[in-house]
């Protein structure tokens, strides 16, 4: 077979092994995302990991076609990678990070989370950076770095979740009266949890300038949480006028004084 030929046949092998190097880590990607018994965050890991190993043996492979001795190719890229390495730090510490995040688990994807000023819902997590969206669609890339050495409030690991719903209401009205309409407000709602642990409680919780602070302290599934916070601080207010409580506006009190030796004046008006 003349030299031609022989070139030939090896760029037409080596073709047809990186197509099916690389159909066969897309398959491979594919078969892991759909494994319903592992975890959506490792699952974006491992199908991602398999894809490009499967391509980097199908180079290989081609390599040793042409007779390139992969073992001293190995060695240069290793010496290669270690400076490499040294000049990217800080892209090396989003891996660490990536695979600390991934072991450790402080969140998986789709839980809501915040860290630092950044709040949003996990969208993936990468080897270099995760992807989060805030709750009006907008979208954040944020390097893992910046996660791992920050704390990390995930709003989504917990089932059930506690709130408060503070309200003031005026002196001169009958605090126990307030109380139990914002307590059969609270029993009324299926959201609300009502066993003994975690029943709903009205405390008063401070006496203001201008009203005494009720707090309507209850628990909720936290699937729940902002539904059942904006429903109740509308039903709690409603219910406190059917039942003649006001929640009073600020007032502050002005004196006047027309000139020094003559009597004061004094008034009184509400401040919005």
């Amino acid at each position: 077979m003349s030299p031609f030929m022989i070139l030939a046949t090896n760029l037409i092998t080596a073709i047809a092994i990186l197509i099916l190097g690389w159909v066969g880590g897309n398959w491979a990607n594919k078969q892991i995302r759909k494994i319903k018994k592992i975890d959506e965050t490792l699952k974006s890991f491992f199908a991602t990991g398999a894809k490009y190993l499967i391509f980097a043996i199908a180079i290989i492979t081609v390599l040793q076609q042409f007779g390139v001795q992969t073992a001293s190719l190995l060695a240069i890229l290793g010496a290669a990678g270690l400076a490499i390495g040294l000049a990217l730090q800080g892209t090396l510490s989003n891996v660490a990070s990536g695979v600390m995040l991934l072991f450790l688990r402080p969140f998986n994807v789709g839980d809501t989370i915040s860290c630092g000023n950044i709040t949003g819902t996990v969208k993936s997590l990468g080897l270099f950076a995760t992807e989060l969206s805030t709750p009006d669609n907008v979208y954040i890339f944020v390097p893992n770095s910046n996660l791992w050495n920050a704390d990390i409030q995930n709003f989504s690991r917990n089932e059930e979740r506690r709130q408060d719903i503070v309200v003031g209401i005026s002196y001169s009205d009958n605090i126990a009266k307030a109380m139990k309409a914002m307590e059969s407000t609270l029993k009324s709602d299926k959201r609300v949890f009502q066993n003994e642990e975690k029943a709903p409680r009205i405390m008063v919780t401070g006496l203001g300038d201008f009203a005494v602070d009720l707090t309507a302290r209850f628990w909720t599934s936290t699937a729940d949480f902002w539904s059942a916070k904006v429903e109740l601080t509308k039903a709690i207010k409603e219910d406190l006028d059917k039942a003649g409580i006001t929640i009073p506006f600020p007032t502050r009190t002005i004196e006047m004084h027309e000139s020094a030796g003559t009597s004061k004046k004094s008034s009184s008006r509400k401040a919005a």
